[in-house]
C-alpha cells in the first residue's frame, strides 16, 4: 500500500496543511506496522518469532507467513480498513492539523 497524496485524497485529507501531510503518512505507515506485526504475532511461539525475525528477504517472509501464518493477508487487509476507518471518522481534526 502507498502512502502518498493519493491515499491522502482517498481519505479526504487534502486538505490537511502541506507541512503536516507527510509526517502524517508517516506515522500512518508505523502505525500500521505495529498494529500488524502485534496482531500477526499472537498465536505464534517464541521459537517462530525468532525464526521470523532472522528473515531478511520479503519473498522469504511471505512464505514463512503462508505456512506459519495463512490468514496474515486477513490481518493486513482487516488492519488497514480499521486504520482508514479511525482516519475518516477523525478526517476534520485531522485536516486542522497545526491549526
Amino acid at each position: 500500500m502507498e502512502f502518498d497524496e493519493k491515499f491522502l485524497q482517498e481519505m479526504g485529507l487534502s486538505a490537511m496543511p502541506e507541512d503536516q501531510k507527510q509526517k502524517f503518512l508517516d506515522y500512518v505507515q508505523e502505525e500500521l506496522e505495529v498494529r500488524i506485526g502485534e496482531r500477526i504475532s499472537k498465536g505464534l511461539t517464541r521459537a517462530q518469532l525468532n525464526e521470523f525475525d532472522m528473515i531478511t528477504d520479503p519473498s522469504e517472509a511471505a512464505d514463512w507467513l503462508n505456512k506459519n501464518r495463512p490468514d496474515y493477508r486477513e490481518i493486513v487487509n482487516r488492519t488497514i480498513k480499521e486504520m482508514k476507518d479511525e482516519i475518516r471518522a477523525n478526517r476534520a481534526k485531522l485536516v486542522g492539523i497545526g491549526s
